[in-house]
Parts: structure tokens; C-alpha cells; sequence
């Protein structure tokens, strides 16, 4: 009878490793792929907000698909600290041992939720230092994060955060706009977050080195705004029917989440232009408000860093990772190997800033000739002219 049993059981587990060992398309699936099973949790917007929880979700999916690893999404069910935990908790009661946080309004669950689940995998995208920081510290925080040992605050051990070089992609977009011919342009922010910021400031150091380039400073004009939220609404979209009619903006830098929405419908009604943001957005602004609307997009590399976190923890790399928290931005003189980018392919390209212009700012960026501040204790110092409006909410 013991052989009996002995024989099954190890029959049992000769098919497990020969299972492990196969082919799931072009993909080996390993051991500890079949062990995964990925979660996602939304931060305050949700997966068809042509942005960052969007790509964040579809990069998480794909990557499950191709390893047959199971994935699941949760949205929140409001805009909350407490409601973010609960789908976290939700997401381990259902499985979850690797869970996925795009945005930085994730910083108050990695402080106390990792701890919790100390055999849950935590990635979170967009997650800095300083957030975190801020979080663990309190109203106490005196945002000098040289002050403070940033892994008092959360579960190294379970815990992989990145933050992208967004100043760079925006730099890029402002850069490219002006060259393109633009001189009256718009920033149209989400909320004032680390990330959203030095998108903007990044742009308009782009704008001022290009008008610098060009010698046309006063020729120059920046609207600056942030909406105070991430997605577009009838308050929003009325500032941006100012700026594209009354105020003659020829295009806008819409930074954050869905808010885009409301730019792109001032736009369309005067044939004004839109710069997408994270991904590349020409095909969903193109689509829905016009083609040629989408001049070009600052972009990150949410989807590589997806890919590399989660097919380092399926070869059982996640020491490499763990409780790092990453700058993720110029990796090489190549545009396509770097983590912020300008999409090649859809960008609006003229004789004044073509394709090999783009790759040549690209090489003088990489090796240190242009700098670009990340700095956004304040607004940058730019000879070109900004008017900025605060926020609209």
C-alpha cells in the first residue's frame, strides 16, 4: 500500500516538473512562474485611463498571458489610503503573492502594508524616496530627505519601488514643440505630484533651451496650470477653451491620467495640438478628436519596467530588486533602449527637428553635454515667459 502511495506521488510530481520545464508558446514556463500570481491595484483612476494605470495593467496582463501566470486587477472603491489597503488585502485573500502599485498615491500602503504580508512580492511603480518619507514620518516630514533613513519606513525585504526621469521626456516634448515651430504653448498638469511636476518642468526647460537655440526668447509664451485632479471635467475644459481661443495656445502638454480628455475637446474645436503623456497617446487622441492632433508624447518605460521586475522574480532574482528603490530614465545613446523616450514613429517630424535631430538630443542628453535639472523645490529659471496659474481645483 505505501508503494502504492510512493508511486503516485512520485508520478505525480515527475508531471509537475515536466510541466514546469515546457513550452507555453516561444516561453519556457519555469517552476517558479506557475507559482506567480500577480495582482494590480488602481490608484485613483482605472484602467482605461489611456495612461499610466492603463499601461501599467495592460503591460501586467501581457506579461501574464505569454508566462500563464494568473493576474487580477482591483480598483479601489474611492479615492482612498483606507480603500487602497482593503483592495490590497482583498487581492492577498484571493492568492495574490505579487502585487502590483502604480502612482505615487501608493506610498502609504508600502509603509504599512508590506509588513503585514512579509510573503507578498510589493512593486511599486512610481513610488519615490521621498513619498515614502513622507508617509512614515508625518507632519513632522521637513521634506529634506537627506535627513532620514528612507528603509525605516517600509519592509525592505518584500518591497521593489522605481521612480522614472520624467523631467527628461518632458525636457525632450518642450524641446521638440518649440523646434517644430509652436510658440504659445500650455502645461495642463493632474495634481501637483512629484512626478507630474517634473513632467512640467522638464517641459519647460525644453521650451527655453530650444527658444535659446532658435533666438527667439520673446517670441515665447507658456500657460501653466495643473487641475487638480486626474481626469478631465466641464471646469477643465473650460480654462482649456480659453487657452486655445481666446488665448490662441497652439498646443498643450496634458499631463495626467485622463485629464488630457478636456484639452483634446478644447483643441479640436479651434485645431489646436496635443503632447500625450507616459505612453504614446497618438492613437487614442488621433482616434477620438482628430487626426494630426497628437504632436508627439513624453513617454516612460512603464512596460520595460513591468517586463524586467516580473521576469527577474520568475527566475528567481528578486534579491537583485529588493528594497531598491530605482531612478529609472537614460540608459544608452539609443532613443529606443531608455527608459524615457519620444515615440519615433508617431511623432510629428519637420525639417527644422527630424527624426535625426531627436537621436542627436537624445546622444547629448546621455552623455552629459545637456543637462536637465529634476529638481522641483521650485519652478525653473527660464528666460522664455511662464504664466502660472496654480491650480484649477
Amino acid at each position: 500500500m505505501k508503494k502504492q502511495a510512493l508511486s503516485l506521488i512520485m508520478s505525480f510530481v515527475m508531471v509537475i516538473s515536466l510541466t514546469a520545464c515546457g513550452s507555453n508558446g516561444d516561453v519556457t514556463v519555469t517552476e517558479s512562474a506557475l507559482d506567480m500570481n500577480i495582482a494590480m491595484i488602481t490608484d485613483s483612476g482605472d484602467i482605461t485611463d489611456q495612461s499610466f494605470n492603463q499601461l501599467t495593467y495592460e503591460s501586467c496582463k501581457a506579461w501574464s498571458d505569454i508566462n500563464d501566470v494568473t493576474f487580477m486587477y482591483y480598483k479601489p472603491e474611492n479615492d482612498t489610503d483606507e480603500a487602497r489597503n482593503a483592495s490590497v488585502e482583498q487581492a492577498v485573500l484571493d492568492g495574490a503573492n505579487i502585487i502590483m502599485l502604480p502612482g505615487y498615491m501608493f506610498a502609504s500602503t508600502i509603509v504599512t502594508q508590506p509588513q503585514l504580508y512579509p510573503d507578498v512580492k510589493f512593486v511599486a511603480l512610481d513610488v519615490s524616496a521621498d513619498s515614502i518619507c513622507q508617509e512614515g514620518v508625518g507632519q513632522s516630514y521637513n521634506s529634506n530627505l537627506y535627513d532620514y533613513d528612507v528603509t525605516d519606513y517600509y519592509n525592505e525585504e518584500n518591497v521593489y519601488c522605481c521612480t522614472f526621469q520624467e523631467e527628461v521626456s518632458g525636457y525632450m516634448a518642450g524641446y521638440a514643440a518649440v523646434k517644430s515651430g509652436y510658440r504659445h504653448l500650455g502645461f495642463l498638469g493632474g495634481t501637483f505630484s512629484s512626478a507630474v511636476t517634473r513632467y512640467g518642468y522638464g517641459y519647460l526647460q525644453g521650451i527655453d533651451a530650444a527658444a535659446r537655440e532658435l533666438g527667439v526668447i520673446d517670441n515665447i509664451l507658456v500657460e501653466y496650470v495643473y487641475g487638480g485632479q486626474f481626469w478631465g471635467d466641464d471646469d477643465i475644459t473650460g480654462v482649456m477653451d480659453t487657452w486655445y481661443g481666446e488665448k490662441k495656445v497652439e498646443v498643450v502638454f496634458a499631463c495626467g491620467g485622463a485629464i488630457y480628455t478636456s484639452a483634446a475637446e478644447a483643441a479640436a474645436k479651434t485645431g489646436g495640438k496635443i503632447i500625450g503623456v507616459d505612453s504614446d497617446q497618438q492613437p487614442v487622441i488621433d482616434g477620438v478628436y482628430g487626426r494630426g492632433m497628437t504632436v508627439t508624447s513624453a513617454m516612460k518605460g512603464i512596460s520595460e519596467a513591468v517586463d524586467t521586475i516580473l521576469t527577474d522574480i520568475r527566475d528567481g532574482n528578486w534579491s537583485e530588486h529588493a528594497g531598491r528603490i530605482e531612478n529609472l530614465g537614460m540608459v544608452s545613446d539609443n532613443p529606443e533602449e531608455n527608459y524615457v523616450q519620444l515615440p519615433i514613429k508617431s511623432t510629428q517630424w519637420n525639417t527644422i527637428f527630424a527624426e535625426d535631430d531627436y537621436r542627436q538630443l537624445v546622444k547629448s542628453i546621455y552623455s552629459g553635454e545637456v543637462q536637465i535639472s529634476d529638481d522641483i523645490s521650485f519652478m525653473p529659471d527660464t528666460a522664455v515667459k511662464v504664466l502660472n496659474y496654480g491650480s484649477i481645483k
